[in-house]
This record gives C-alpha cells, structure tokens and sequence, in this order.
C-alpha cells in the first residue's frame, strides 16, 4: 500500500513522512514564538527603540512577502520542495543566532535587527510557499482539512507556550539570549525534513516558459476565481490590522500597561489559547455549518471581541486584552483551516507554488503596510489610540466575504467543476457566482461537499 492510500486509511498522523513534517513545523513555530516576545523586547529594553523603530522592525520581518511574494512562487514550482525547506531553515537559524552572540559582544544595534528581519522574512517567503505546496503531495487530498488542522494546532500551540517561555527567558536572561531559542528551533526543524522519505521529482521545466509567464500563469489562476479573489481580499485585509496589532501590543503591554516581560509572555500566551482551541475543532464546525458558511462567519462572530484591547488600559488590565486576542485568534484559525484547506483542493498540483505565491503576495503583502502604519499611529497618537484603530478595522474584515457569493452557499466546490467554472443558474449576478459552481442544478450544489477528512 503506497504512502497515499495508508494516509487515507489512517489518517495523515499514521504517516511517517506527515509526522516529520509536523515535529519540524512544531520546533520551528516554538522558536518563532519565544522570538515574537523577544525581538520586540530587545529593540524597546535593549536598544530603547520607539513605537516607530518597534513598527519598522515589524515591517521588515515581512516586506519580502511584498517584495518577492510573486516570483517566489514560480521558483518554487521550479524545485524540489523538500530541500528548499532545508535550506530556509538553515539560513533563518544562522540568521537568528547572529542576534545573541551581537549582545554578548556588546555591538548589537537596531540596523543589524532590522536586516535579521530582512533576511528571515525572505527565507520565510520560500519556506512557507513551499511548506503548503508541499502537502497535498504527501496526503491524498480528502486528508487535508485534517493535515491543515494538525498543522494549526502545532502553531497554535506554539503560540500558547512559547511567548510565556519567551517572556520568561527575557526576564532571567536578557531579550537577546532568547533569541536562541529561534535558531535551535530552526535548525531542528531542519533536520526533521531531512529524513523525510516520500519521493519527490523535481519538476520538469517546460520549453519556452519565463519567469514572466509563470507569474502571470499564477495571478491569472488566483484573479480568474471570483472566490479566491474575495478570500484573499477579507485576509489581505485582517492581515493588515493584524500586523498594525503586532506592531504596537509590546509597546502597549510595558510602556502602558506597565507589565514585565515575564507577563508580557504569559498574556500573549493565554491570548493564543483561542488558536489552540480553534484548530481541532475547525474540521467539525465546517461540517456542522458548511466549510463556505465558517468562512465569513468566524471573522464576523469573533472580530467585535478585538475592542476589548483599547479598552484594556482602564478596565481589566492585561486580563480583558488576553480575552479579546483568544476569541480573535479563535476566529482566524478556524478561518485559515478552511480556506487553505479550499485552496489546496482547488488547484492543480503544476499551480500550487504560483497560487500560494500569488494569495501569499495578495493576502501577506499588507502586512509590512500595517506595521507601518501601527508604529506611526502609536508614535503620533498613542498605542492605544492604534489599538482603536485596529479594533475598529477587524470589524471591517468579513465584509468582502458577506458581500460575495459564499454568503449565499453552505459548502464549497470540489473537483473540476471549482477549477474550470461556468456561472450557474442561482438568480444571482454572473460576476459574481463565476467560478463557484458550474452546470449544476440546486439539488446537485447542497449535496456537494469539500472533503473534509
């Protein structure tokens, strides 16, 4: 029985290769989130960084996404995905651990974290476009929702453990020797993918082809689908108000709250116990309420729970901000479960690298923009005046899904009907139905279902 077909017997954590894939998503992610509490607190303990440097430094950890998103992704549809995972990993790890060994030193500056950020967020670029094209190699696609969700409940819970770590680590080492923690994480995730075992060819390249050509392959893949182009819009747009919360929340925490780094950890941590509670549970609320329904209902239900972080300063402390980032959080995991998981089955595996490539582009490219805008906003006007800015803006977030055809459908298109759509019949706009579900009756779009596990 080929790897594939145990997947699909036994689901994808009985598979080897799967399990692999997951210890070195699970160290690399723990890492990343000790370093979410320490990179801040360095630049604002360390370096006496102000609200502006904090947002900049913020930016520069995900500019490549808008820099290099696009042609990022024809290069990885180029190559074996596997070692340039490795490769990622192993630049990122050197990357990190140059910050402690600059502070023992005594030489670390804002410039040398401003280009560790550079560097991360463009190997980051390569890993995560290849780290999703990746998967639908390695599990049979009715798999997916679960490999999706197992992967979120590891990132999740890297994001409950790892920035109490991380604030704990601050407080009894110092920010900058925190960050080794980052580059052990990626190293051994390195290691892990490199015992992966299922076979991998490289892609053949196709004569006559251009970089140029493979880029407007993917846009024209993406911007061809009405419901892609509305996921990525309502996610570009979350992303955006996300970065502007990441930009200014450390700042908020110490300078406003006056809390310690060591509690500054543990509130980050207990805010991301709604992403650990949302991934497993992400498969059974799509089924119970359709997996094109969770869509725009889990922005729309939880985003209101964002105010409660301005209104923090004088009600409820550290406590109320815990509580609005955990339902928040709670929201955007179920959300991210079921639109990867949608993406994944959509397309051909030829496409996978453009189209995560081309949505990573869309959907990740406001993010340096929202940090930006946070550290000026913060500087200006205050931090809890930006966190006003960025509770009223997660309020905006479902209405470029409200406002679309998935708000009128339970589940989502499968197969090939969802890739080479014609309109439907349903009484609603052609423009807007394109690319939904195509030549079938309403009997045949409530019986259809996305696969999921």
């Amino acid at each position: 029985m080929s790897v594939t077909s145990r997947a699909a017997v036994n689901g994808p954590l009985r598979t080897r290769d799967f399990r692999l894939l997951l210890a070195g998503a699970a160290a690399a992610q723990f890492g990343a989130h000790v370093t979410l509490v320490a990179l801040p607190l360095v630049a604002v303990l360390e370096l006496d960084a102000s609200a502006f440097q904090v947002g900049l430094l913020t930016a520069a950890e995900t500019a490549a996404f808008l820099v290099i998103g696009l042609p990022a992704g024809a290069w990885v549809d180029r190559m074996r995905k596997v070692p340039l995972m490795i490769r990622a990993d192993v630049v990122r790890a050197v990357a990190m651990g140059s910050v402690p060994m600059a502070g023992v030193a005594g030489v670390l500056t804002m410039a040398q974290l401003y280009a560790v950020a550079l560097v991360t967020g463009a190997a980051t670029v390569f890993f995560d476009v290849a780290h999703q094209s990746f998967l639908p190699h390695l599990l049979p696609r009715d798999q997916l929702v679960k490999g999706n969700g197992a992967l979120e409940t590891v990132r999740s819970s890297a994001q409950v453990t790892g920035p109490g770590l991380g604030g704990g680590l601050v407080q009894l080492l110092g920010a900058h020797l925190a960050v080794v923690a980052d580059a052990v994480g990626y190293a051994l995730s390195a290691l892990c993918l490199g015992r992966i075992r299922q076979s991998e060819p490289r892609p053949e390249p196709v004569p006559g082809t251009s970089l140029r050509a493979d880029i407007g392959e993917g846009l024209r893949f993406v911007l061809g689908r009405p419901l892609l182009r509305v996921i990525a819009a309502a996610t570009g747009l979350g992303n955006f108000f996300t970065a502007l919360l990441m930009a200014t929340q450390t700042v908020f925490l110490v300078r406003v709250l006056g809390l310690e780094p060591g509690a500054v950890g543990l509130v980050l941590s207990a805010a991301a116990v709604g992403g650990l509670v949302g991934a497993p549970t992400a498969g059974v609320l799509a089924a119970r309420c359709g997996q094109a329904r969770i869509i725009w209902l889990s922005p729309l239900v939880t985003g209101p729970f964002a105010l409660l972080w301005p209104l923090s300063e004088r009600m409820g402390g550290a406590a109320l901000f815990a509580l609005g980032s955990g339902v928040v959080f709670f929201g955007a995991v179920v959300y991210n479960v079921a639109q990867v998981s949608f993406r994944q089955v959509l397309c051909p595996p030829h496409l996978l690298g453009r189209m995560n490539a081309t949505l990573r582009f869309l959907m990740w490219g406001t993010l340096p923009l929202g940090a930006l805008a946070g550290g000026a906003l913060a500087d200006g006007f205050g931090a809890r005046a930006a966190l006003l800015c960025c509770a009223v803006g997660f309020l905006a977030v479902p209405l470029p899904l409200l406002l679309s055809a998935l708000r009128g459908m339970r589940d989502l298109p499968t197969g090939p009907d969802a890739v080479h759509p014609t309109a439907p019949d349903t009484g609603t706009d052609d423009a807007t139905v394109t690319g939904t579900e195509a030549g079938s009756d309403r009997r045949d779009r409530r019986d259809r279902t996305t696969p999921l596990g």
